[in-house]
């Protein structure tokens, strides 16, 4: 789905807490994938229904719950009331226009964060809202829809390979967000690789199609920039807030995870001054593309007002002219009109006008 495209709003003036789905209007069901696990092995992944996410009372290992769709709000209630989460949690979980951030409560700790993929095709950003809530031995990722970045992670539980088995729930977390992190990296190296080609458009031949490209690739950096901004002040929040849900081991990865923010938005600052250069590069090469072609008309026109002259003053009809009875005079006329141009032109090329 496109950052860009029309999508549910919340009526103004709603109570704090309705849950009220807000995004581009879906009708396919909701699908949810667990999988469970714990240093000796892994079960899953299986699909479960909405009845069956909730706590696991007196079990070992981590739970992880993936649901795919938030816009089905009576499922979100039930899971909501299964984990005893707040109804403003919850109400945030279906909006998908929601500003990242980290809530942390008594029991749990909400993410909000934005995955965002590069579509090579349609030339676009797009983005897709995403909701983790970490808590004692469970983890549970709410996604707008189905296909996530989380394939890898999966990949590592499943041949338990690092410390993804050993460690906790908050281990878990840490990896989900590294990982639509880390993703970010790829957006930026494409976004990068369509600038470089404009760039090259734009010096040697500029055009309204270049000048739309150039355009699109600033407002997409921009909702990058928004999505990536707030990701820093929560990588650094969980990073620094002494929750017991966090582990000291995992605090030292989450600083790694807090330099990435960093790194990212640096590179986004970088592309959007670059992209803020296109444009003046933009305007210097129309206005250059247009110098020379009335360089070229100004040449012309210094050339040919000599000769208008000359034919000006032999298109006059007066009776005495003594060069209108002279056997020659045509001949002589044109001969002195072309020195003239070649002259003309002669004395621009050492000027280096031409």
């Amino acid at each position: 789905m496109s950052h860009f495209g029309k999508y549910r709003r919340k009526p103004v003036g709603a109570a704090p807490g309705t849950v009220m789905y807000v995004g581009e209007d879906r009708s396919d069901p909701i699908v949810i994938t667990h999988i469970k696990y714990d240093s000796q092995g892994m079960t899953g992944p299986t699909q479960v229904g909405p009845s069956e996410v909730k706590p696991a009372s007196g079990e070992s290992g981590i739970s992880w719950y993936t649901i795919d769709g938030v816009h089905d709000t009576e499922v979100l209630r039930l899971i909501g009331e299964n984990f005893q989460l707040h109804p403003l949690v919850v109400e945030d979980i279906a909006n998908t226009r929601q500003r990242p951030k980290i809530e942390d409560f008594d029991n749990y700790i909400f993410i909000a964060m934005k995955m965002i993929t590069f579509d090579s095709q349609a030339k676009e950003l797009i983005a897709e809202h995403v909701s983790i809530i970490l808590g004692q031995g469970f983890v549970l990722a709410f996604l707008e829809d189905e296909g996530d970045v989380f394939e890898p992670i999966r990949a590592r539980i499943k041949a338990g390979k690092g410390k993804i088995r050993k460690l906790g729930a908050d281990y878990l977390a840490y990896a989900l967000m590294d990982a639509v992190i880390d993703n970010y990296f790829e957006v930026l190296e494409q976004i990068g690789e369509e600038i470089e080609e404009v760039e090259d458009e734009v010096v040697h031949s500029p055009s309204t199609k270049t000048l739309h490209t150039v355009h699109r690739l600033k407002r997409e950096l921009i909702f990058l920039r928004r999505a990536v901004w707030p990701m820093r002040e929560t990588a650094n929040s969980l990073l620094r807030d002494e929750s017991d849900l966090v582990s000291n081991e995992t605090r030292i990865y989450l600083r790694d995870l807090y330099d990435h923010t960093v790194h990212v938005m640096d590179t986004v600052e970088t592309l959007r001054d670059i992209v803020a250069g296109l444009l003046d590069v933009y305007l210097s090469s129309v206005s250059n593309k247009l110098n020379e072609v009335m360089k070229v008309l100004t040449v012309m026109s210094s050339v040919f007002i000599p000769l208008t002259f000359l034919a000006g003053v032999y298109g006059m009809n007066f009776q005495y002219m003594p060069e209108l009875h002279w056997r020659y005079g045509y001949p002589v006329v044109m001969g002195g009109m072309a020195l003239v141009a070649v002259g003309l032109l002669v004395a621009f090329r050492r000027r280096g006008w031409l």
